[in-house]
């Protein structure tokens, strides 16, 4: 992935987080391994993917083996977020859905790379609307 498509996903990301924490009323809160509270303290990690990708694949849904591991002992909850961008700066969210971090479905680990220093899954948007 580019530089430029990299900070994008960002900043698509960081726009769901924001709209997520809005709608659900989660307390944004910067963490390794969540970006969200409920008013109750449980955390909440904010996954969100593009609808389809300029080569006209279905985006995916990437899980961090450590990081999910951490919110499974907490209890803890995943956010799925569909978009669709719109331009270079806007989106439009096609659909959200939340699960309970134990609930998710089988996930197949593989080597991360250096990116993260863990294991990841990913997840179709299918497996999980």
């Amino acid at each position: 992935m580019t530089a430029s498509r990299s900070k994008r996903a960002n900043h698509f990301g960081t726009l769901c987080e924001k709209r997520m924490a809005k709608k659900r009323r989660f307390v944004l809160e910067r963490a390794s391994w969540h970006d969200a509270r409920f008013q109750n303290g449980t955390p909440v990690e904010i996954k969100s993917t593009m609808v389809e990708h300029a080569d006209g694949q279905p985006g995916n849904f990437k899980i961090y083996r450590e990081y999910h591991d951490r919110l499974r002992r907490a209890d803890g909850w995943y956010c799925f977020v569909v978009y669709r961008p719109h331009g270079r700066s806007g989106c439009t969210v096609l659909k959200d859905r939340m699960v309970k971090a134990s609930n998710l479905p089988l996930l197949r680990w593989h080597g991360g790379g250096d990116h993260r220093g863990t294991q990841q899954a990913k997840i179709a948007i299918g497996d999980v609307f």
